[in-house]
């Protein structure tokens, strides 16, 4: 197991060099004066064609493309990556300031993802074509079916346009304010567990009001893919044979279920855990932009637009980088789940 982990983590360099590598490609398709836009704030600034070669030879934005991605890689491998002139920072700072709001969104939407999939999924396999599994497979139809923007779109629509309950946003004005007073110590800049540790649970109730929302649009499309994934595994698992036997031997059926039934069935949804962990990666572009959260999807959706491609090339890196090693905690998952497989 040990080495297996080595393995990969000596790998990483190699995996994370191919992606900068890609997108820098992708962004290099652009022509230099289309790229130049990103260092330009007023066009009114260019009075002739001589201003836009001189801005261009000063960026060595005609060099081959090689240099210019030499220059970039250069200054990643020693922290620099470069301005974004979307975020108004350097990218380090950008990204630093945004990963929190984006790993509190993303951490709150695996609980409804994982706890309401699996266990509904358990539930239905068990009652299967009962009242129960008809309703939570429609359920499940019905939130496979509809696409993140849309489903956001109402609920913003419904929540805060109509009934006004769920604002968009990380936090209230009069909460914004207590957090960058210097009485509020923001430890991990996630506001739940920073209003914990500062006791103020005013802050713990207003930022999970806001995250409310953004939640519930992120995790139901997987929420759902997950609920289908692990009742047809729990389905078929519940017709093996050494389920048969232990029936016949007395065993209780919580037991038969729930101890030995729910482990192996569990086996195929960790495989798809990687997939479902690059959408939620995709699905939060969205839903940070939908309800306004300062978050990396954001940043990420805003230097795209503005043609920013050092922060478009940093945040893919970080992503990729966050990408990879949950893929590697899924693979080691493997073993723990099913003792049998040995990763080696």
């Amino acid at each position: 197991m040990i080495a297996y982990i080595i393995r990969r983590l000596l790998i990483l360099p190699v995996i994370l060099f191919g992606v900068s590598l890609l997108i820098f490609s992708m962004i290099m398709m652009l022509g230099p004066y289309q790229r130049l836009s990103t260092y330009i704030t007023d066009p009114a600034q260019l009075k002739g064609v001589d201003d836009v070669e001189l801005l261009i030879a000063k960026y060595g934005l005609d060099d081959p493309w090689y240099q210019q991605y030499g220059r970039w890689i250069g200054g990643v491998l020693t922290g620099d990556f470069g301005w974004s002139e979307s975020a108004g920072a350097p990218v380090t700072k950008a990204i630093a300031e945004r990963f929190p709001a984006t790993i509190e969104l993303a951490l709150l939407s695996l609980i409804p993802v994982i706890l309401g999939g699996v266990v509904l999924g358990v539930i239905s396999a068990v009652h299967h074509n009962k009242i129960i599994d008809h309703t939570i497979r429609i359920f499940a139809v019905i939130g496979w079916s509809f696409p993140s923007f849309v489903f956001g779109l109402l609920v913003l629509m419904i929540f805060y346009g109509v009934l006004g309950w769920l604002p968009p946003g990380r936090l209230s004005n009069w909460a914004t304010e207590i957090v960058r007073s210097a009485d509020f110590i923001n430890y991990t800049g996630l506001y739940i567990l920073d209003g914990i540790l500062n006791l103020n649970f005013s802050i713990v109730l207003d930022a999970i009001r806001h995250l409310i929302a953004p939640v519930i649009t992120i995790s139901i499309l997987w929420w759902a893919f997950i609920l289908r994934i692990t009742r047809s595994n729990m389905l078929e698992t519940l017709r093996k044979d050494y389920i048969r036997t232990a029936r016949a031997k007395g065993l209780a059926d919580n037991i038969v279920v729930y101890k030995h039934a729910v482990r192996n069935a569990l086996i195929p949804v960790v495989t798809v855990a990687g997939q479902m962990v690059l959408g939620l990666a995709g699905g939060l572009v969205i839903v940070e932009s939908i309800f306004n959260i300062r978050g990396l999807g954001q940043f990420m959706a805003n230097a795209a637009q503005q043609l920013d491609y050092p922060g478009v090339l940093g945040g893919a890196l970080y992503f990729g980088f966050l990408l990879i090693l949950i893929n590697l905690l899924v693979d080691v998952s493997y073993a723990v789940i099913d003792p049998r497989i040995r990763l080696e």
